[in-house]
């Protein structure tokens, strides 16, 4: 019977000291997190910005779009570089443009100003998941590639929830330009605590080893800078990762007012519905990290998850739901869909060959920006139009559609390799 580690291709279980894997999950996770909290320290900012620059919310939207646009690119190309320089020098890269463009953003007279500045810091955020999931695949032994999955999914969601915990009581205080200001220092200051422990983020020259067949036919299939993207699983993942981003973007831009406009929430309780679904993401993505510790049962694990967020969101958008309930609800989708995190994460994994980790990730995460960049331009229009049913409609058939590509990237992994 083979156990998990043969079935992935991963090197024969070594005892590796606990120490040593903490010590990178907790760098990478910490560059995670201030990748997350830089997508959004413009956004709470908005209402300061809009008088400051006579700007529309169409305008200042338009900022974050060229943000994920740019990082999209950036993201698919940074794998590359990845692949050929190491990760260190590159996350170093993207933490100091972040850095720079948050700065930047504080210094800003113009909208176009605040425009070049978005420029910036989607290069610097467009280099992070090729680097931290080549960092975590390489650096972390087998054993614990779950909870180093799981943990980088909940620095996500922290810097996520940190943002405007940061900028806005900044911005009352003081102003949104030492508000930014703030924001850039923190970023330079996780890069700092990153030189300081840059051998941690060091990769050793890849020892000779045997792999299963499989995990060789796929290393074969890759052996050109572009070969990889022959590999249908990859192309497979990269939908899986849209559609996960467009149920991403709604849930943040759309489904607290939709929810309230149809139940008759208070203000102030919509207002928390956000912070709950991301803080119950990060308790089922503690419990997630465990479930992908079998990868045999990961596809089972994002079905079972995303399946209990679609019915919730389905009682939310048709069913009669006192107003009170509304949080708990959002609490309870947020939970499942953390739930999937990990087991999100190794199915690219199971898809990637060994020699092309930067690069598949790169193209495959890519599928997160684009989803974000596109996402609010249908389920806006649903909004403007006040289809507030749809919207949470358009998000329980995006969530069984992503059910189906997670198992549709096994089923076509199983069909490259046989």
């Amino acid at each position: 019977m083979s156990t998990p580690s043969s079935t992935l291709g991963f090197p024969p279980a070594a005892p590796v000291p606990l120490r040593q894997d903490a010590g990178v999950i907790g760098l990478v996770g910490l560059a995670h997190l201030i990748s997350h909290f830089s997508q959004l320290i413009l956004a709470p900012l908005f209402p300061w910005l809009k008088e400051a620059f006579n700007a529309s919310y169409t305008e200042l939207g338009f900022l974050m779009t060229l943000f994920f646009v740019v990082s999209c690119a950036v993201q698919a190309a940074s794998g590359f570089l990845v692949d050929k320089y190491g990760p260190r020098p590159i996350l170093f890269g993207g933490l100091a443009l972040l850095g720079a463009a948050a700065f930047g953003f504080s210094a800003s007279t113009s909208y176009w100003m605040m425009a070049l500045f978005s420029i910036i810091a989607g290069v610097g955020n467009g280099v992070f998941h090729p680097v931290d999931y080549t960092l975590i695949n390489r650096k972390v032994s087998a054993p614990r590639l779950g909870h180093a999955y799981s943990f980088h999914g909940i620095t996500g969601s922290l810097g996520w929830a940190l943002a405007p915990a940061v900028v806005v009581p900044l911005a009352i205080a003081f102003s949104w330009r030492v508000a930014l200001m703030g924001a850039g220092a923190l970023a330079f200051a996780v890069l700092l605590v990153l030189w300081l422990n840059r051998a941690g983020l060091t990769l050793a020259p890849a020892a000779p080893r045997r792999v299963p067949p499989a995990t060789q036919q796929l290393a074969t299939q890759a052996e050109g800078n572009f070969d990889f993207l022959r590999i249908p699983a990859v192309w497979m993942c990269f939908g899986f990762f849209f559609v996960y981003a467009v149920i991403i973007s709604v849930v943040q831009a759309f489904a607290p007012e939709a929810a309230r406009q149809l139940h008759g929430v208070p203000v102030a309780l919509a207002a928390m519905c956000l912070t709950v679904y991301m803080v119950c993401s990060a308790a089922g993505m503690v419990l997630g990290g465990f479930l992908a510790s079998d990868p045999q049962r990961c596809e089972r694990v994002v079905g079972l998850a995303f399946g209990t967020a679609a019915l919730v969101a389905l009682l939310i958008g048709l069913g009669s739901v006192p107003a009170l309930a509304v949080p708990a609800l959002f609490g309870v989708m947020g939970f499942a869909s953390g739930i999937a995190g990990p087991s999100r994460d190794l199915l690219v994994k199971k898809s990637t060959p060994e020699n092309a980790t930067g690069r598949v990730y790169g193209i495959v995460y890519s599928g997160l920006d684009i989803g974000q960049a596109i996402a609010p331009l249908f389920f806006g229009a649903l909004m403007d139009r006040h289809h507030y049913q749809g919207v949470w409609l358009g998000l329980v058939v995006m969530q069984v559609v992503l059910i189906a590509s997670a198992f549709n990237v096994r089923r076509v992994r199983r069909t490259a390799l046989a």
